[in-house]
């Protein structure tokens, strides 16, 4: 299952993370752990915001994906499901 996660980081949990030393090397261990398929950072609304694109194996996964979202960086988390162009065509080409 195909999701878009977006992780919407509110300013004072914001600036904690951009100063922990570590902040890269945790975001590099989520993408991975997660084999994120693509991972964005921008500002929605004034927030510090994460975009990921992975394909989950089960809906069972998401308290595990979502989990060290909420707790390390007190993000309101949004989980959309998502399709790529072969999603879409096995959905309207009737072979």
């Amino acid at each position: 299952m195909r999701v878009l996660v977006r992780a919407m980081i509110p300013t004072a949990a914001g600036n904690k993370m951009v100063n922990d030393p570590n902040m890269v090397k945790n975001l590099e261990d989520y993408i991975h752990k997660f084999n994120c398929e693509a991972a964005y950072f921008t500002e929605v609304n004034g927030n510090r915001t994460m975009v990921f694109v992975l394909d989950l194996s089960s809906p069972g996964m998401i308290p595990a994906m979502a989990e060290p979202l909420f707790q390390e960086y007190d993000a309101n988390v949004e989980i959309h499901p998502a399709m790529n162009l072969d999603d879409v065509k096995k959905a309207f080409l009737k072979t």
